[in-house]
């Protein structure tokens, strides 16, 4: 995602960034919604990979959640993306529902919540 994609999506949200310098290494945005905390936009660069920093993004997503009185986080990610599957699965998450984009008529994303 460009900067100025990122830059449309936090103007309405909270956009976490790591480390907060020149060169990101992973980022996302959090979306309050009226019963859970949305985690979007997760990503870790491909250099960076296997350093923890998906856990650290997560951790910091559990504690504005509880922060922000929230019982749940909850997130979405493209079915054909199954290694990110297992690591949310890994993360606690389970999931919930399975949604088709328009013109689809099979499931294309997976929506995962952790309760809190």
């Amino acid at each position: 995602m460009p900067p100025e994609a990122l830059a449309r999506e936090a103007a309405g949200n909270e956009l976490w960034i790591l480390p907060p310098a020149e060169a990101p290494l992973a980022c996302m945005v959090l979306t309050v919604k009226p019963d859970h905390l949305y985690l979007g936009k997760l990503a870790v660069a491909e250099t960076a990979r296997g350093q923890g920093l998906a856990r650290r993004m997560m951790d910091h997503a559990e504690a504005r959640a509880r922060a922000l009185f929230l019982p749940r986080l909850r997130l979405q990610t493209r079915i054909e993306l199954v290694e990110n599957h297992a690591t949310f699965r890994h993360l606690g998450f389970v999931e919930i529902a399975r949604t088709a984009h328009p013109g689809y008529d099979q499931p294309t994303s997976l929506t995962f919540e952790k309760i809190l």
